[in-house]
């Protein structure tokens, strides 16, 4: 885009338009101040016009001008800066379809266990809900997403929003224990709740898996699952464990159930009191297929939206004052430098004289 371009100039806004009142300042600032009295040369070198062939009066007021058009021009873009102009891009539609889909994952002390097994690896169920929702994530182009992580308080990590890269970002960063070792089901729940109000109704949804049952918090979990049926929230709830583990102890290795603790019937009775469902996941291969059913949820019709992203071009004209300037010094320099050598070169050649 270039600050010349007719389309450009015939586009323009400003932030601060205000500003271009402070153009005339100069002038106003000259016409109302009195003039300062020229201060009388404390040097005078007479052979200095015989070397140059003219005083130095003519080579100032040969060089000002255009020095003062420069100074004038400085200030004019400074201003013009200052009022902040911006563009307006074409027109980019939103998607007119999707979810506000909240995801809700347990980070709990009992995530940790590694009964889940990826590529013949056995992970904690941690990383194996990373692998899974990551992929997830990938799919819900056109859907709002926001990320609660809970354990002994639920936090908001990302609100809704179409940017999924900073969802997937923040969970991928998500580390087991940092929001406490308990489980919060119900505040989680109410958290979510708080966070859909302001979208549509008919399009609150929300994911919540855990592997344990409530075990901390303010707020009930079934308490939480009737105040999202009345804010027409609807909840799946997803329930993560291996039904069986084989660990080591004193006499050989030992076939234990690492999910004793899971809360099927409260999980169970969330999702059918906010009209989602309910899924169990004892392996890498049901969370696959159970995210692959929530996948297949209908997109709730939306009103378009349009967006007009704004293209600031203040930096345009502040570069260019930056250039002029630094010209301007540069000639101050040279000027400068000139004179000094004039006047050395006159000296010596009046010495030679006497």
């Amino acid at each position: 885009m270039s600050w010349f371009s007719l389309t450009a100039l015939t586009s323009l806004q400003w932030y601060w338009p205000w500003a271009l009142l402070l153009l005339p300042l100069p002038l106003l600032v000259r016409r109302l101040l009195p003039a300062i009295k020229p201060e009388q040369s404390a040097l005078r070198v007479s052979q200095l016009d015989d070397w140059t062939g003219q005083t130095a009066t003519d080579s100032r007021t040969r060089t000002g001008w255009w020095k003062m058009l420069a100074i004038s021009l400085i200030w004019c873009l400074l201003i013009i800066a200052l009022a902040r102009p911006y563009q307006l891009g074409e027109a980019v539609s939103l998607p007119t379809s999707g979810r506000d889909l909240l995801l809700a994952v347990d980070i709990s002390g009992s995530m940790q266990r590694p009964d889940m097994v990826i590529d013949g690896h056995q992970v904690d169920r941690l990383t194996a809900v990373k692998n899974v929702v990551n992929r997830f994530i990938d799919q819900r182009q056109g859907d709002r997403l926001g990320l609660i992580l809970f354990g002994s308080n639920a936090y908001i990590q990302t609100p809704l929003t179409f940017d999924r890269e900073t969802v997937r970002k923040y969970l991928l960063e998500a580390q087991i224990g940092l929001a406490g070792d308990q489980t919060a089901i119900g505040d989680a729940i109410g958290l979510g709740i708080k966070r859909l109000l302001s979208h549509p109704a008919n399009s609150r949804v929300m994911v919540l898996l855990t592997d344990g049952a409530n075990t901390a918090g303010e707020i009930e979990p079934l308490k939480a699952a009737e105040l999202a049926a009345e804010n027409q929230v609807r909840i799946y709830t997803i329930a993560l464990g291996a039904d069986s583990m084989i660990v080591p102890g004193l006499f050989g290795n030992r076939r234990v159930n690492p999910s004793q603790d899971l809360d099927e019937p409260t999980l169970t009775t969330i999702a059918q009191k906010t009209g989602g469902s309910f899924f169990r996941a004892r392996n890498i291969d049901e969370l696959n297929q159970i995210y692959g059913l929530i996948d297949q949820l209908e997109p709730t019709e939306k009103d378009p939206e349009i967006f007009r992203p704004q293209h600031s071009l203040y930096d345009q004209p502040l570069g260019l004052a930056l250039v002029l300037s630094l010209l301007l010094a540069l000639a101050r320099i040279v000027d400068f430098t000139w004179l000094h050598n004039a006047i050395r070169r006159s000296g010596s050649r009046g010495k030679q004289q006497l």
